[in-house]
């Protein structure tokens, strides 16, 4: 029998796990709706949806799964809509925000109800946008999670587990406070330290020309994920503050003991001090997608001549290797230049390594 997905925010996310859901299910129609009409226009010529919705409420109601992939913000202005709404019996609701304390106490009067509210989380994502860069292999070996209300049945659970089974996601299913303190202790923390890295330096840049190019480098590397969007950031600080502002106190109660132990200059407790942080590092999984979007960069050298980025971008483009970012981290007169091509997975960037050296072309990996 073939069954409707209502897709609300047809961009990157929305848009990847439609594809993953029109993989997996043959008898399934997708309905799109956003607040940009081109958006769903381009999402049908694109066969990510199959049709855009005239009326909200009467697809809505119609269908069996509703998918929020919208700001939080603009999730929980939804959920209140569907409270007024008939939606079908077994509906199953589900977002892909990244933080659920709030969602989830928003969606219960719909729980109580007897509607199916799961949270959801995808934790996988682009440096694109657009549902012009949805695939369905994005969350793949990504973690997924579920936030489940007490009162929620667990065949409703299986049953979106069932739906998302293309995704290829590790589904972890929690409720909404540990996910949350999860989520700001491995993702939404280090965006805000990254943030006040940048500002650190910014301010210093102001005062000497030399630090934004020095900071061009490695410094740059560590502080990539302050490039996010702010506006998005922006929200996730204010849907999860009290883990935030818990976390920041840690933090400071650190930078103190730190600052300590520059202050001393005891050489083995320095030692001991890096040490820790490394052999922990170290010891964190390599092969599986985390809390923040993993960059996989390969170091090609290459001689200083006319079009060679432009021919070692097209052996990767014969071979349908897609790049997400490329730079020149050194080119000098008689000196091999390098290039540093990041890639979105570990697998392109092996393909990509393996092209170039057929192509006499010596490239290697830095860990």
């Amino acid at each position: 029998m073939e069954k409707r997905v209502l897709l609300i925010g047809v961009g990157l996310i929305g848009g990847s796990v439609a594809l993953s859901i029109k993989k997996e299910h043959e008898e399934v129609t997708i309905i799109g709706f956003d607040v940009k009409r081109d958006h769903c226009k381009l999402a049908k010529a694109m066969h990510v949806i199959d049709e855009c919705a005239e009326s909200l409420q009467a697809e809505a109601e119609q269908a069996d799964l509703i998918i929020l992939a919208v700001p939080v913000e603009e999730a929980e202005k939804f959920i209140d809509q569907f409270f007024h709404w008939e939606l079908k019996e077994n509906v199953i609701i589900t977002d892909v925000g990244s933080t659920k304390e709030k969602i989830m106490r928003r969606a219960e009067p719909l729980i109580k109800k007897g509607i199916a509210f799961i949270g959801g989380h995808p934790m996988a994502g682009s440096h694109k946008t657009g549902v012009g860069s949805a695939k369905a292999h994005l969350f793949e070996n990504a973690y997924y999670m579920l936030t489940v209300h007490p009162e929620t049945k667990k065949e409703k659970v299986e049953e979106l587990k069932e739906w998302l089974k293309g995704t290829k996601g590790n589904f972890l299913t929690l409720d909404a406070s540990e996910h949350d303190l999860l989520t700001g202790i491995v993702s939404h923390f280090p965006h805000i330290v990254a943030a006040s890295l940048v500002r650190q330096v910014e301010s210093h840049a102001n005062e000497n020309e030399l630090v934004s190019g020095l900071a061009a480098g490695g410094f740059r590397d560590i502080t990539r994920i302050a490039s996010s969007s702010p506006h998005m950031w922006r929200d996730i600080v204010k849907q999860n503050r009290k883990t935030l502002l818990s976390l920041l106190n840690e933090w400071m109660m650190e930078m103190e003991e730190v600052r300590h132990l520059v202050e001393k200059g005891d050489s083995e407790e320095l030692f001991n001090y890096f040490a820790g942080a490394k052999a922990f590092r170290d010891s964190l999984p390599s092969g599986s997608k985390g809390a923040i979007r993993s960059f996989y960069d390969l170091y090609v050298d290459v001689p200083d001549r006319v079009g060679v980025i432009s021919h070692v971008t097209t052996l990767l483009a014969i071979e349908r290797i897609s790049i997400t970012n490329i730079r020149i981290i050194e080119a000098r007169e008689d000196v091999l230049g390098v290039l540093r091509i990041s890639f979105q997975t570990a697998d392109d960037r092996a393909k990509a390594k393996a092209c170039l050296e057929e192509n006499n072309y010596e490239s290697y990996i830095t860990m």
